[in-house]
């Protein structure tokens, strides 16, 4: 995976385009005053815990004893269902968020720092070890693409409409679909261990 493609895989399991309704909907029980301050804090938090798991993400694996092929069919099922959450939306992951100012959960973990960036980061910490700068950067960039995209969310939910933000959502769905299964069958045809 170069540099381009691990962005722009990143970008789309950050999910910009889903996340800012969601992130809109959490902000709105903030003062307007705070919510540019929060909304930093979270993104900042996110790309902490990003960026710690791709830096220890080789020796968690050896840890657990986990193998390259096992995270790559793992993390694809993994980014298939949320794919498919983004192509055939449900109802809010969270219907009843408390009237106060979020910290951490849900906006820096899940919805940026979710299970399935978190899988991603590991698979190419694991199966690119020696291409750690690399990987740092195209996080560093879907990291900047996505807090740029949610830091004028609140302009850009008005320009694209409901049915733009959904349409946006379920293309960046469909590629998702596509990586994932790619992830899935690279992991199936990994050679089995010497």
């Amino acid at each position: 995976m170069n540099l381009l493609s691990a962005a722009l895989t990143l970008f789309l399991v950050l999910d910009p385009f889903g996340n800012m309704v969601v992130f809109h909907s959490v902000l709105s029980r903030v003062p307007e005053e705070r919510r540019r301050r929060v909304l930093i804090r979270e993104l900042l938090i996110a790309f902490g815990v990003l960026s710690g798991f791709l830096l220890a993400g080789s020796t968690v694996l050896s840890v657990f004893g986990i193998r390259a092929s096992t995270l790559s069919i793992s993390g694809g099922i993994l980014l298939f269902l949320i794919a498919l959450g983004m192509v055939f939306p449900a109802k809010s992951m969270f219907p009843d968020i408390e009237d106060e100012e979020p910290f951490i959960v849900p906006m820096a973990i899940p919805m940026m720092a979710g299970p399935s960036a978190i899988a991603l980061l590991l698979l190419l910490a694991s199966k690119y070890p020696e291409r750690l700068p690399e990987s740092m950067l195209a996080l560093g960039a879907a990291w900047a693409a996505s807090a740029a995209i949610l830091l004028v969310s609140p302009w850009l939910l008005k320009l694209l409409g409901p049915k733009g933000t959904r349409a946006m959502e379920r293309l960046m769905g469909l590629l998702l679909i596509l990586i994932a299964v790619q992830m899935f069958l690279d992991g199936i045809g990994f050679d089995s261990p010497d």
